[in-house]
């Protein structure tokens, strides 16, 4: 089965898929629940709490307060379509061009990755890290904001390989600094491992990983040592490694069975298994890694 693409033309609209049969549904907490619907980040339903905005059941809601289906919540007296947690969430692979920023909202009016994304109802796509406007590369989103915390949480320290393109030509010193480590004005970082691939003349290419996510960190990491990156792509993030036929600025969802192999792989409990389910064994199916989901190292 060839993988599925969206163009870079305008988001198409989300024509849904097949539902996976439905467990049982236990109480979640009410601002994750909130958020997964749609209506705003945790932290802004935090304050919306606090502040008195959300009632359940005709009732003020409190912090940390749990929900279930049946629940009524209302937010400014409007009621919410709640959506919890039964089924597999939506994970989406973009190649990000340059130009485009990861954010939904920019006072300039630059472009943004989330023109291009399929529409949802009721739920909102959440980016696995971000990829600053000159970077390119693989994008991670998902309709889980537990999920992409997951991938985010530097205790996992999940891989970032990136190719970049220097103007000039690194040393042997430099590249072992860069691998023990180069002080950045927000504190240490290095690489670990970083590899030549290729390149003449004024422009050499290099592969380099590392578990960090902070802006512009590798860009910074190359200024440390004197050398300037003229292009730089993210080719994988943990488990998700960029297909070799996604083409700038298209996207491609993943099989739910390709999202119940990545929960496994986590060691993740997959919404909307059987109570008392095994979580998997650690190991990501071959399927899996030849359509975009690569074996975590």
């Amino acid at each position: 089965m060839r993988p599925r693409q969206t163009s870079s033309r305008p988001r198409p609209p989300d024509r849904g898929r097949r539902a996976a049969p439905a467990a049982p549904v236990a109480p979640e907490r009410l601002q994750k629940v909130l958020a997964r619907s749609g209506i705003g980040s945790r932290r802004d339903m935090d304050a919306w709490i606090a502040a008195g905005r959300v009632l359940v059941n005709d009732q003020p809601a409190e912090l940390g307060q749990r929900v279930a289906p049946g629940d009524r919540v209302k937010v400014d007296g409007r009621l919410v379509n709640l959506r919890f947690e039964d089924r597999l969430p939506r994970v989406l692979l973009y190649h990000k061009p340059a130009g485009e920023i990861v954010s939904a909202d920019d006072p300039g009016g630059r472009a943004s990755v989330f023109e291009k994304l399929p529409r949802l109802r009721g739920a909102r796509w959440v980016s696995v890290g971000r990829l600053d406007y000159n970077t390119e590369g693989l994008l991670v989103l998902t309709t889980s904001g537990d999920l992409a915390a997951h991938l985010m949480h530097p205790r996992y320290g999940f891989e970032r390989e990136y190719a970049i393109r220097v103007q000039g030509e690194l040393t042997p010193a430099a590249m072992r600094q860069l691998v023990t480590g180069v002080e950045l004005e927000d504190g240490p970082a290095r690489f670990d491992s970083l590899v030549e691939a290729g390149g003449e003349g004024r422009n050499r290419w290099y592969k380099a990983i590392l578990r960090e996510g902070r802006y512009r960190e590798v860009r910074r990491m190359l200024e440390a040592v004197g050398l300037s990156v003229s292009r730089l792509l993210r080719t994988r993030y943990g488990p998700f490694a960029m297909p070799r036929t996604l083409k700038r600025g298209m996207s491609r969802e993943l099989e739910p069975a390709e999202v119940a192999a990545l929960f496994a792989t986590l060691g993740l409990e997959r919404p909307g298994a059987p109570a008392g389910a095994p979580h998997g064994s650690g190991r990501s199916s071959p399927a899996a890694g030849r359509r975009g989901v690569a074996r975590r190292r």
